[in-house]
Formats: C-alpha cells, sequence, structure tokens
C-alpha cells in the first residue's frame, strides 16, 4: 500500500460538471466502480430519500457525459517530483506546484487522502510551458537526499545507498511519464483532475 497520485484528463466540461455534482469525480477516477460512486451520491441522504431518489438517479445517469480520456499514475515518486520542482516539501508557486497544491478542489469527497483538484485547460497549459523547461539534468542537479529525508518527502527512500537503489531514477523515470502525459493533455486542450489514493 500507500499514497499514488494519479492524474486523469478531462474536458473543461467535465470538470465544470463534477464541480457542480461532486460525487462525479468518482466517475472519472474510478469508472470501473459504480458502487463507490453510489455510496457517494446517496451518503449524506437518510434512507427514504435513498429509496426514492435511485428511480430519479437513473434517469439523471442518462444525462451525465463525463469522459475521461486519458489516465496517468505517477506511482509514489509523486512527492519527490514536487521536490525536484519547487526545492520544497508542500510548497512552491504555480505551475510547479501542481502535484501537491492549487487548482480547484472537487467538493469534500475524500478519495483516499484528501479531495481531488482540477485544473483548466488553460493552466495545464501553463503547466506543460514550466514542464518543458525542465530536463533530467536540471532534475539531477536539484536531488538532494539529506534534504528530501529532513523534509520528510515521501516515501522515506531517500538515504538508500544509490549503487542499490536508484532513487532519482525512481523519480526521473516518472517525472518523463508525467511530463509526457501533460503534454499530450496540454495538445487535446484539455484538464485534469488530480488525486493521491
Amino acid at each position: 500500500m500507500g499514497m499514488y497520485l494519479g492524474l486523469v484528463s478531462i474536458s473543461d466540461e467535465g470538470i465544470t460538471q463534477i464541480l457542480s455534482d461532486p460525487p462525479l469525480v468518482w466517475k472519472v477516477v474510478s469508472p470501473d466502480d459504480p458502487e463507490i460512486y453510489e455510496e457517494a451520491r446517496y451518503a449524506k441522504t437518510s434512507w427514504f430519500s435513498r429509496l426514492f431518489a435511485k428511480k430519479a438517479s437513473s434517469q439523471e445517469e442518462l444525462k451525465v457525459d463525463i469522459k475521461r480520456e486519458e489516465d496517468v499514475d505517477v506511482d509514489k515518486a509523486w512527492h519527490g517530483i514536487h521536490y525536484l520542482l519547487t526545492g520544497t516539501a508542500w510548497e512552491g508557486e504555480f505551475p510547479l506546484n501542481f502535484l501537491v497544491a492549487g487548482g480547484t478542489e472537487v467538493g469534500d469527497i475524500d478519495l483516499g487522502y484528501g479531495v481531488a483538484r482540477t485544473f483548466r485547460s488553460d493552466a495545464v497549459s501553463e503547466i506543460n510551458a514550466a514542464l518543458s523547461e525542465i530536463d533530467e539534468q536540471t532534475l539531477r542537479t536539484r536531488f538532494n537526499p539529506q534534504q528530501m529525508t529532513k523534509l520528510q518527502i515521501y516515501p522515506d527512500i531517500w538515504d538508500r545507498d544509490s549503487d542499490e537503489d536508484d532513487t532519482f531514477g525512481y523519480c526521473a523515470e516518472y517525472f518523463q511519464i508525467l511530463r509526457n502525459f501533460v503534454t499530450r493533455v496540454a495538445e487535446r486542450n484539455l484538464g485534469v483532475v488530480v488525486y493521491i489514493s
């Protein structure tokens, strides 16, 4: 187990829809689990209300068109990547702090380790432009295992012997996956949902 960061591309219209109806975020982050959506949808209603809401829900469902485009998982490297981008544990400025901060929170639906955050297509374009300026050599110069350990950057692996466990390589590999994903999303003029589960 552990904390994994996922990103899902979605249209700006889809973002508007989930922000106005937060339980729909489950259709984006966990589309193969309709029960979790149903639980979120009816968690705060009485048994009597749920009984009569189910029929209305099936008609509502026909109108819900949250099209999730593509997703990516940056494993447990997300916090290390954030540190390499910002030099901080939880701070930094937009657009480079987008993995842990910023965007618009999706209601109060806890996805495991907090709520999802959304970034519309214009913000994704800014993130893409910033990430495109960063290469592996830049990340390598920012890699500081002692400082990362001191700041408790997740997961706590930074003090491992680099001959036995290439922790920089782990972050660099997932950074490349992340950067490629963001580039594809920006090229398609889509937004992104970011969440930790």
